[in-house]
């Protein structure tokens, strides 16, 4: 990230993010036929929260596309079945419903390929449905088969350098937003998908009469306003067609639903950093007024009615207010260290992560900590942050807004 670029995006750390938020905008997605500038896409796409589509060029030197497609574009299923085979595998059922999502089970690889290969010989359909290998961790599982490599647009990923640090699995289909409000990435090594995108606030036009979101938002039963009673003032979605080898970029909150129009293999990578933390922490906030709204009848009955609140949102989101303080201290515990020592030789940080940060520069650096030190201030000031218990933080917030304070102002 350039100086100039730096200051223009930090202006923006404290605007409210409807302003540069569109809604029912444009039809269309802007395309990228070539290498741009980091910074450019950093401010055309990241800090607005805009999805663009990123051709094939840009995946053309990965060898899953070189290894496990067939000379006329098809996923070369023998070739996966020689590096894979007995590998556990999670696979997905999309023609059952389990709430709002699909059932899974854990298969040997071999045996999904098999699947496919008799779903394709029967026209595409089989007695045990239509089975969907999703949210497989391989590049974690496999990494000596250097598969692909993530884009430097993509490359400042807070979500995995953090599950990293700490030695947790990450999160890498219905109509839903991603995980955590994050941003998502997602390259087809082959075949084609069909994309149903809607911007952020329009999935509140998409809900039933008791408040639950459309599993389909194409299913006929929409249409029935005693169900859907506002389905009619929604938006058209943004539909995108995605060829072999292009990667799409899905921003903070855009609902989608997904097809696949042929065989497909595709890979699929969550991220949040400092452009989406606001979006982040919004979002948990809201989390958290849902649980309370749902037991408020208990507040007066419990003393650790608070406590509980953390717990049940924890146990639906997967995070609770004081691991993502916690998040925040890793991050910029991270870009300190970085900033304190000589870039190529960050011992104390992970190899990678510093190559990350010493690519992206110092003032990429400040801008995460910037951002980290707006949403702490926030988190000071919130009533339910204030109410944690002591336990559930292994820090002082000011003193570490201090640290963050003073190494902000040795590069600006």
């Amino acid at each position: 990230m350039d100086r100039e670029t730096f200051h223009n995006c930090c202006s923006l750390v404290e605007m409210p993010r409807q302003i540069h938020q569109q809604h029912c905008s444009s039809h269309f997605i802007q395309y990228i036929e070539r290498e741009i500038a980091y910074s450019k896409f950093f401010k055309n796409y990241l800090i607005p929260n805009q999805p663009c589509m990123f051709s094939k060029k840009f995946t053309e030197d990965w060898n899953c596309r070189k290894k496990w497609v067939t000379a006329d574009g098809k996923p070369n299923l023998q070739r996966l079945l020689q590096e894979f085979d007995e590998s556990p595998v999670p696979v997905a059922n999309c023609s059952a419903k389990e709430y709002n999502s699909n059932p899974k089970q854990i298969m040997p690889f071999k045996e999904f390929i098999q699947y496919w290969r008799e779903y394709i010989q029967n026209g595409h359909s089989s007695p045990r449905g239509c089975l969907y290998l999703k949210d497989w961790h391989m590049q974690r599982n496999f990494p000596e088969h250097n598969t692909y490599k993530t884009p430097i647009y993509f490359s400042s990923d807070w979500l995995n350098e953090y599950w990293d640090t700490i030695e947790v699995d990450d999160y890498r289909t219905p109509f839903h937003a991603d995980v955590f409000r994050s941003y998502s990435w997602s390259a087809n090594i082959c075949g084609r998908k069909k994309w149903l995108l809607y911007p952020p606030g329009q999935e509140e036009f998409l809900r039933d009469c008791h408040g639950n979101l459309a599993y389909d938002v194409t299913a006929p039963v929409l249409q029935d306003k005693g169900l859907y009673p506002q389905f009619e003032e929604a938006c058209q979605p943004l539909e995108i067609i995605q060829e072999a080898g292009e990667i799409i970029f899905v921003p903070s909150g855009w609902h989608h639903q997904v097809y696949n129009l042929e065989d497909t293999i595709s890979i699929n990578h969550n991220w949040l950093n400092g452009c989406n933390l606001d979006i982040m922490w919004q979002f948990l906030q809201e989390e958290l007024s849902s649980v309370q709204r749902e037991i408020e009848e208990w507040r007066d009955t419990m003393d650790s009615w608070h406590q509980h609140c953390q717990v049940i949102m924890k146990s639906c989101t997967g995070i609770d207010f004081g691991e993502f303080a916690s998040f925040l201290k890793t991050i910029s515990n991270n870009r300190m260290s970085f900033l304190n020592s000589c870039p190529r030789n960050a011992d104390n940080i992970q190899d990678h992560l510093a190559e990350s940060l010493f690519a992206l520069g110092p003032q990429h650096v400040a801008f995460d900590l910037q951002r980290v030190l707006h949403i702490f201030e926030s988190m000071l000031s919130n009533e339910d942050f204030k109410r944690l218990e002591p336990s559930a933080l292994s820090f002082k917030p000011e003193e570490l807004l201090q640290e963050i304070r003073e190494a902000v102002r040795t590069i600006v």
